[in-house]
């Protein structure tokens, strides 16, 4: 009898070798062929709006028979009005943005007859794990496309269906191409994901979207590089120079919007002088939002009382609440804003509400966080509403991406050297008595192929 994590090990390692192959062999492509893929893509998901919402209809009959809550229901609606249309607005939007590779961020010449650039160039083959919608088979596609990487991906069993015709039919449009059709695959199985997760010779990153658990999971699985966010626990500030209407609106949907989100708020700062002022008014929207208020002494004093209002332990601060419930805390400066940001927050996006221009720049300058907003929601914090065509994800780490990741999250950089000398050239030429490096900055124009 065959071991089934040997056969999962076995089919993880083929589907990494084809990505990886099919990577190799589409960097010998003309660029504009990417372009040509897209438009096959988008014109096969077009004609196939009625297959793909039956097979939607499943995973929505599915989901509305389990235990799935409504929010994670509606994302896996791809019939509702428009919806269907704007995930292909998003292949002609990433389609339309200029190419990310091949850019020259860098170029000297070492020495006579000697030339370095640094140019940049797809990461390779990425690992795509995430939950629930599953219009994100298509968004990634498109970006993987674009810049150059290939895809493998893993949606959540909640849109199996939706997710695997998808996925095939990407695979349809780019047999019709000179893009291998392996460029871009799915996976179904957990299993498999586990077995992917141990395939560091092939996959060069793995991008989770989803939530905590998820990622959290998945960095402690891999020896590849993870690029994500393990939480989106977001503030808002209310400085004491702010004005009330701004606080409100920012505030409110900042919380509620989508509150399922890694970009709503989850904890609400004021400013000590505004206790008695714009405080109880901010408070007053959310509690008609039906947002229980987790009161520091401060804040909770200020306020008449309410059964959605009551008292904030330390660890609510340190909560994404994912729902409606939202820690506040009182502080004395902009200063102890950031403070407490920095070491209570996930540094995905934070916003202050203020009319003070030295709060802008301290908060901009002082702030440790993917996104710094001033006077408006953190809702904005988003691939598709920064005009990046859509995103893979939102990144939190120090290194390579942060925020958003659209196209440009999606290439790193590769050095060119040409010698034009005759008989080529060695550091003796440069060293060791032969010359020196005259290390001259040179246009940074068409690489040098």
């Amino acid at each position: 009898m065959s071991d089934p994590s040997s056969s999962s090990s076995s089919s993880a390692e083929s589907i990494a070798i084809a990505a990886r192959r099919a990577f190799e062999a589409s960097q010998l492509l003309p660029i504009t062929e990417r372009d040509r893929a897209l438009t096959a893509i988008r014109s096969r998901l077009e004609s196939a709006k009625s297959d793909v919402l039956v097979a939607n209809k499943k995973d929505m009959d599915a989901a509305r028979n389990g235990e799935l809550s409504k929010s994670l229901v509606s994302r896996l609606d791809l019939s509702r009005p428009g919806k269907y249309e704007s995930m292909l607005q998003g292949i002609s939007d990433v389609a339309a943005l200029p190419v990310p590779t091949g850019i020259v961020t860098f170029a000297k010449e070492l020495g006579p007859g000697l030339e370095l650039q640094r140019v940049t160039c797809p990461v390779g083959v990425l690992l795509v794990i995430f939950e629930a919608r599953p219009e994100v088979v298509v968004n990634i596609a498109a970006l993987a496309i674009k810049s150059g990487n290939a895809a493998i991906l893993k949606g959540g069993k909640e849109s199996l269906h939706t997710a695997t015709l998808l996925s095939h039919l990407i695979s349809e449009a780019l047999a019709t191409t000179s893009v291998p059709p392996a460029f871009v695959q799915s996976v179904a199985t957990r299993s498999e994901i586990s077995s992917l997760l141990a395939q560091d010779r092939y996959i060069d990153l793995v991008m989770p979207r989803g939530g905590n658990e998820l990622v959290r999971s998945i960095q402690n699985s891999t020896r590849i590089p993870v690029m994500g966010h393990a939480d989106g626990i977001c503030a808002v500030y209310i400085d004491e120079s702010a004005q009330e209407e701004t606080a409100v609106r920012v505030v409110v949907e900042s919380k509620i919007d989508y509150m399922a989100a890694c970009n709503a708020a989850e904890t609400l700062l004021i400013h000590q002088s505004l206790l008695s002022t714009i405080w109880p008014k901010v408070a007053s929207a959310l509690i008609e939002q039906s947002v229980t208020l987790k009161c520091d002494p401060a804040s909770l004093a200020a306020l008449s009382p309410s059964d959605l209002i009551v008292p904030s332990s330390e660890q609510d601060y340190y909560t994404e609440f994912l729902g409606p419930t939202l820690a506040v805390k009182v502080v004395a400066s902009v200063s102890e804003a950031i403070k407490h940001i920095n070491s209570h927050s996930s540094h995905h996006t934070d916003s202050i509400v203020t009319e003070s221009e030295e709060s802008m720049s301290a908060w901009c300058r002082g702030l440790d966080s993917a996104n710094c907003y001033i006077n408006a929601s953190t809702r904005f914090a988003d691939g598709t509403r920064y005009g990046l065509g859509t995103e893979v994800g939102i990144s939190t780490g120090k290194t390579h991406a942060r925020g958003p990741v659209g196209l440009d999250g999606l290439v790193i950089y590769k050095y060119m050297m040409r010698s034009k000398k005759q008989g080529g050239s060695v550091i003796a030429d440069y060293e060791k008595g032969g010359g020196k490096y005259t290390h001259q900055d040179l246009p940074t124009q068409a690489p040098m192929f």
